[in-house]
């Protein structure tokens, strides 16, 4: 059975000394719990912070939001996945619906990200979504396929089956809107069912998550409906006490 997961993606918020008092703040009111699943994927420069307070907290993870492909070079203002993995990360974003749509990422790049993932010991979180044009001209799944095909491409199928998906439609994120319960559970379904096609019977433990305005008013919903598997949040995260609110749903 799928643990439900909570994913907590800060953005660019929280640096090492407000990660550290959220840390503080939240540990100190959520109990640990073998039911559900808790990553945090602060910036670049908290991942060491997070990890750190959560040492001897093996129900919580800490990720990061984005690593590039190659292991090391010539590359100024990025950071590898043997850097974040020595930081402390478990896990990192890939294809995120900012890096694809504000940094130009392509498809191609987010597939060189996963490989890189797998190199260093890290586990891909593979994020994918329509925009609002594609969603009216009914191309969601044509898209969201195309994206996660493309993000698994030339991955064994076993590495495959250790993956985490998220599905963002990019309508739904800092805008307000909310995909419905029904609407997640669509895309999902779709996932799932392509998974199924390329690695078979071990995609059924393939978790996948719904990211888009998820709130402490909304989670419990998105939660209970069919093939959604948890959720990545962003500016709800933000706030300890809110967050602690989700996690508990």
């Amino acid at each position: 059975m799928k643990l439900p997961i909570f994913a907590a993606n800060w953005k660019m918020h929280h640096g090492p000394s407000d990660a550290r008092a959220f840390m503080k703040s939240f540990l100190a009111h959520y109990r640990r719990q073998q039911d559900r699943k808790v990553l945090f994927f602060p910036n670049a420069l908290s991942v060491t912070t997070v990890s750190e307070l959560l040492r001897d907290r093996p129900d919580m993870e800490t990720g990061i939001q984005n690593i590039h492909w190659e292991d090391k070079g010539a590359f100024t203002g990025e950071n590898s996945a043997p850097m974040a993995r020595d930081s402390g990360a478990t896990h990192v974003l890939v294809g995120h619906s900012e890096r694809r749509h504000v940094f130009h990422e392509t498809d191609v790049e987010s597939n060189l990200k996963v490989k890189a993932a797998f190199r260093a010991g890290l586990t891909p979180v593979l994020c994918v979504g329509e925009l609002l044009a594609e969603r009216d001209a009914g191309d969601t799944e044509r898209v969201v396929l195309r994206q996660l095909l493309a993000g698994i491409s030339e991955v064994e199928e076993g590495q495959v089956a250790s993956m985490m998906f998220a599905y963002e439609p990019v309508w739904a994120i800092g805008t307000g809107r909310t995909a419905t319960p029904q609407d997640a559970s669509t895309v999902h379904s779709a996932i799932a069912a392509a998974l199924k096609t390329a690695i078979g019977e071990r995609a059924a433990g393939i978790p996948i998550l719904y990211g888009g305005s998820v709130n402490r008013g909304n989670a419990t919903t998105l939660l209970a409906a069919p093939d959604v598997d948890g959720v990545l949040v962003g500016g709800a995260s933000l706030d300890a006490d809110g967050w602690n609110a989700i996690v508990c749903a």
